[in-house]
């Protein structure tokens, strides 16, 4: 877990930028950050250095989280970045390996989200944010790694049907927190 991240006001800076969004989205946007990254910890200590088994627990962590905004009525904006955020910290990865996971995250929660009945759209633009707030802290360039969780979205939408990856793509069509996402092409079948 990450130590020492705190604004001049003694804060987390991501998660103190969700307090004054709406009453008691700070509290609900740290309290999903730190149950999802303790449950990664976790399951990171259990598993050990077998990726497998890691990406098999971001899997069921991710479930619950999802299972637990939707089922909520949460703001999945700041669920789906909460998510992010807390694999990250969970994880404690960097560069190519935080990629990675977090592709294999974002593909979890749209998936998820669609299953659910969820809104996509949201849960596609808090994970781009999530990754770009994460993104200096895996050392990696927010672009990249904005790009990389889009690609991961898109992935879920498409597993879950064209009406889910079409509404996936179209939200990450546009500019995401200050930053362009690059997308794959569509598949043609």
């Amino acid at each position: 877990m990450i130590e020492g991240r705190k604004a001049g006001n003694g804060k987390d800076p991501v998660e103190a930028e969700h307090e004054s969004a709406a009453p008691g989205a700070g509290d609900l946007f740290a309290k999903m950050v730190k149950s999802v990254s303790e449950g990664i910890a976790h399951a990171a200590k259990e598993t050990g250095k077998d990726v497998a088994h890691l990406l098999e627990s971001v899997s069921g962590v991710v479930q619950n989280s999802v299972r637990e905004a939707v089922g909520a009525g949460s703001n999945l904006v700041l669920g789906a970045k909460a998510i992010v955020v807390g694999v990250l910290r969970g994880t404690g990865e960097r560069e190519e390996a935080a990629l990675k996971t977090l592709s294999h995250t974002a593909r979890a929660v749209i998936r998820h989200t669609a299953q659910l009945g969820g809104d996509l759209a949201a849960s596609a633009k808090g994970l781009v944010l999530g990754a770009i707030a994460g993104a200096k802290e895996a050392n990696v360039d927010r672009a990249k790694m904005a790009s990389s969780v889009a690609q991961g979205a898109l992935e879920g939408a498409d597993e879950a049907g064209s009406v889910a990856a079409e509404k996936v793509r179209q939200v990450l069509k546009e500019p995401i927190g200050g930053v362009k996402v690059v997308l794959p092409e569509p598949i043609r079948r």
